[in-house]
């Protein structure tokens, strides 16, 4: 039986394909396809079964990561999505929080809410914090709410209430109204999808929900017919961003628990390096065409966040962007990746990114039309790749194109082609070193000890460089690197995280309180691994609680 991991990137769509039984493995790399990705994954699946020899009922699971939700939340090409919340807190989505990310920046911007002010509707309903009514919720609010958002032809509602998490059952009715009367529309529900406190990024994941669910669904859906039409009939499962997978049907009610679905393949594929050889500690470095991400890992274990951002108005820095309650492993992105387009900045000086060649044209060394130079384009220059074997030989790579992009930002910069190149790898290896840096800082960690363990198709590229900088005297570059994410993708478990939010002094604890939240996730979680097709006896369940000083 056969394993077949499919990771969908910026600029490539890498696809891995495992002998169970002998562990003999086979890869493939296509060039991402837009509007439609899956049409580049069928294209790659129909390579790699012809060069396996195999039949596509040879196999038994096929596990997939994207980057879809990310890039649609960048790129905010989501459903037309409205909001129905509590009366006086319509703009609690656009207020957000008090502090400013950067108290020196008198420009600063805040990114634009997913739902315009137009499309958020108030209702009357009001509990207490503890859960308690104080006004119960009218139903003709929200019957009108459902007229105006039928006029105005919207795709999906997210709902969410004060203090909905203690209790959620005004949000309870409020749906069921809704699907009564808007049974086409995608709904999402706050204490579903983020039952804890904190409005402003309660509301936000909701609302993110929402957004991306209709495309998502389509895709997967889409995907999931392709896959069939040519002849695999094995369940398909999704990554999480939380290092696990999960069943189509579970992805497309969460579909903003894909947010970080790619990049973990690499992590898990760094973890597995690293234990082979021995190493405890690893810092996965996972450099593709768009970017590249670092995280730290401790004895194959990766540290894991319930707060994430994501459409950062400012790459990289901490505040820009939409917060989200899922939990993700705690990785950054820490800089560029191959396809990122060299140019120089507003004061005449280098810069790299954050725009992207993409696949389409891609970097001008491909010959399908680009003509910016890109950190590929600088390494082809430099001698890192082989113009005659790019991708195991399966494409060439035009060293003139490249040279000829170089030349043209040479001439801004007052240097030399070759000059120019090695500023432009020298550069990305550097800020990618101190953004690796600065994260072990704000982790309390120190990086003497640690392996590198590069992924994706320009980590090997650039690993050494990185290490070197970094202090790290030992790089990793396990085989088939340049798909390491997808090779990752093999090693994720079926497994899903809930959350709960019950606030109380330790005096005023109510155990039976607390055993009842966890039996409840418990019991929800265990219905979605069964219905993943994982067997009752070979479920585990992991507890843990946050507890903060009053």
């Amino acid at each position: 039986m056969f394993m077949l991991a499919i990771d969908i990137g910026g600029t490539f769509t890498d696809l891995v394909l495992r002998d169970q039984g002998h562990g003999e493995i086979f890869v493939a790399k296509v060039l991402t396809q837009y509007p439609d990705p899956s049409l580049g994954v069928l294209e790659g699946v129909g390579q790699i079964l012809k060069d396996a020899q195999i039949k596509p009922q040879d196999v038994g699971r096929v596990i997939h990561g994207t980057t879809l939700v990310t890039n649609t939340l960048i790129e905010r090409t989501g459903a037309k999505t409205a909001l129905i919340t509590t009366a006086g807190f319509r703009d609690a989505l656009e207020i957000g929080r008090e502090g400013r990310y950067d108290i020196y920046d008198l420009f600063l911007k805040l990114p634009k809410p997913l739902v315009p002010r137009q499309l958020r509707f108030e209702v009357q309903e009001r509990l207490f914090a503890r859960g308690d009514v104080m006004q119960p919720l009218c139903e003709e609010d929200v019957s009108l709410a459902c007229d105006r958002i039928s006029k105005a032809e919207v795709d999906a509602v997210g709902i969410v209430f004060l203090h909905a998490y203690v209790n959620p059952v005004h949000e309870r009715l409020a749906a069921e109204i809704v699907r009564s009367r808007l049974p086409h529309v995608s709904l999402s529900v706050s204490h579903e999808f983020a039952p804890e406190l904190r409005e402003f990024e309660r509301t936000s994941t909701t609302v993110a929900n929402a957004y991306v669910q209709p495309l998502v669904q389509k895709y997967l859906n889409r995907l999931e017919d392709g896959l069939q039409a040519l002849g695999l009939v094995a369940p398909l499962h999704v990554m999480l961003s939380n290092g696990g997978s999960c069943a189509v049907e579970t992805a497309c009610k969460y579909p903003v628990r894909l947010v970080e679905s790619g990049p973990c393949g690499g992590a898990l594929a760094a973890a597995h390096a690293g234990e082979k050889v021995g190493r405890k500690k690893v810092l996965a470095f996972d450099m593709g065409g768009t970017t590249a991400k670092a995280l730290l890992g401790d004895d194959g274990d990766f540290p894991i966040t319930t707060e994430s951002e994501v459409a950062r108005e400012y790459r990289f820095k901490r505040g820009s962007g939409l917060p989200l309650l899922v939990p993700v492993l705690d990785m950054i992105e820490i800089g560029a990746g191959g396809g990122s387009i060299a140019h120089a900045n507003a004061m005449g000086l280098p810069a790299v990114g954050p725009e992207s060649a993409g696949s389409q044209p891609g970097p001008a060394c491909y010959g399908l039309g680009g003509k910016n130079p890109t950190v590929t384009d600088a390494d082809l220059v430099l001698g890192y790749l082989n113009a005659d074997y790019f991708l195991g030989g399966k494409m060439d790579l035009n060293l003139s194109e490249s040279q000829e992009a170089l030349q043209n930002l040479a001439g801004v910069l007052d240097l030399t082609p070759i000059e120019t190149a090695r500023g432009i790898h020298e550069l990305v290896n550097e800020n990618m070193a101190n953004a690796a840096r600065v994260h072990a800082a704000e982790r309390g960690l120190d990086l003497d000890g640690y392996t590198l363990v590069a992924t994706g198709g320009a980590g090997p590229v650039h690993a050494c460089g990185v290490a070197s900088r970094l202090g790290l005297h030992t790089v990793i570059v396990p085989p088939v690197a340049g798909v390491g994410s997808a090779f990752g993708l093999m090693l994720a478990p079926i497994a899903f995280d809930y959350a709960r939010s019950y606030v109380t002094n330790l005096d005023d604890l109510d155990v039976q309180r607390v055993n009842t939240l966890y039996a409840e996730m418990e019991n929800e979680g265990q219905g979605v691994l069964q219905g993943a097709g994982v067997a009752e006896d070979e479920v585990e369940l992991n507890r843990a609680a946050d507890m903060r000083y009053v």
